[in-house]
């Protein structure tokens, strides 16, 4: 079963496709269900998706199993006999894993269809690494006919340290982070640089803004309440005597809850158009809004818990001391359905282990059974 998967993986490793645009995956993947014997194939579905029907002893509950398919904008150099054959883009975050543990899954609750209490809807989704395929998914009718009850997804790698390959981690408390984009624009009056005092300067406003930002975690949120507010962007002008008449500030912010979430997108726009103002300018504020924050459901992190236990053994399966203020997606599916997501540990202890959306990623193939045989697992029991 696992040699299985690992070829799974190593051809969907050497094929890596982005986003929505994943034609090669979506049919390897509906191929390998036909041949599996799943039923009510669909590709195409929320652009770039696969979803397919695994039929027990009625249609109802239906648990949906979701794995993320996409790959990102990379340069391999693993080295690897089974690399990237499409340059500048690679596997870099495991989603070939995750795929091929979907699909062992699939396998193994085929093969134990009798004991399936109601069906399974399998969930292979593009588009994670921008962080809009589950919304896409969803609003394309994921969710419905038939109408999922429960889900469940996982993550391997090494997002979380002190784990070894073979163990399982869970959290029963926000795990990762909500994930929004920031753009200020602001508007001034140009000059010469020889002149400033007749210019309004958007630089001068920029760097205002960039200091009263700061302060909104250090200062206005709770030490007790991990936040992330981070400008990467500064963008203005181009020759040295000139002030430019506007210039544009970037960023990203991060909450383990919705509600400190929506104070700090709140906070930035005030502080930013406030402080344009005060100096004579204008801001505009816009968001790109990303996942909220990944909450698993306390009921099925329990269930979890005791699936993974019977596969890696109770001793293997151990709780996750702290959440990650990294955003995965999944949490869209969480928002909608009682769900729980799991961390698939799968290093090798050595210096083979890099960083995810590292060109020289990778993962201990040898514990793919782990994820699929939880999954699988937990579709088996989580009616019990």
């Amino acid at each position: 079963m696992n040699t299985q998967m690992v070829e799974w993986r190593r051809h969907l490793h050497a094929h890596p496709e982005l986003g929505y645009e994943t034609p090669q995956t979506m049919a390897f993947i509906a191929e390998r269900l036909k041949e599996l014997g799943a039923t009510d194939i669909r590709t195409g579905v929320g652009k770039g998706g696969v979803t397919a029907i695994i039929q027990g002893s009625g249609p109802t509950p239906v648990l949906g199993i979701r794995a993320d398919i996409d790959a990102l904008p990379v340069k391999e150099e693993t080295g690897l006999s089974f690399a990237s054959t499409v340059e500048g883009r690679m596997h870099a975050c495991g989603h070939d894993a995750h795929t091929a543990m979907l699909l062992g899954a699939a396998k193994l609750l085929i093969q134990n269809k009798d004991k399936l209490k109601g069906s399974v809807k399998l969930i292979f989704q593009p588009a994670e690494e921008v962080t809009s395929g589950a919304m896409t998914m969803i609003a394309d009718g994921v969710l419905e006919n038939p109408k999922v009850d429960g889900v469940v997804g996982l993550h391997t790698g090494s997002l979380w340290g002190g784990f070894k390959s073979g163990e399982i981690g869970y959290c029963e408390t926000p795990m990762m982070a909500a994930c929004d984009f920031f753009y200020i624009h602001i508007k001034g009056k140009g000059g010469h640089g020889a002149t400033p005092h007749l210019t309004v300067d958007p630089i001068s406003i920029g760097c205002q803004i960039y200091s009263g930002l700061q302060t909104i975690v250090s200062r206005e949120t709770s030490p007790l309440a991990p936040a992330v507010l981070t400008v990467g962007s500064f963008q203005g002008g181009a020759t040295p005597n000139i002030i430019p008449p506007d210039c544009t500030l970037k960023g990203t912010l991060r909450a383990l809850t919705p509600e400190l979430r929506r104070e700090l997108q709140d906070r930035i726009t005030h502080i930013a158009q406030e402080t344009a103002r005060l100096m004579r300018g204008s801001a505009t504020v816009t968001f790109d809004y990303g996942p909220p924050p990944l909450i698993p459901d306390k009921a099925m992190v329990r269930k979890l818990v005791r699936a993974a236990g019977d596969v890696v053994g109770p001793e293997r399966v151990r709780a996750i001391p702290e959440p990650t203020m990294g955003a995965e997606d999944m949490a869209c599916f969480l928002e909608k359905v009682p769900g729980v997501f799991f961390f698939h540990p799968s290093t090798f202890g050595d210096d083979r282990d890099y960083p995810h959306h590292h060109p020289k990623f990778s993962i201990n193939e040898d514990v793919l059974w782990t994820g699929a045989g939880s999954l699988a697992q937990f579709a088996l029991t989580w009616q019990d």
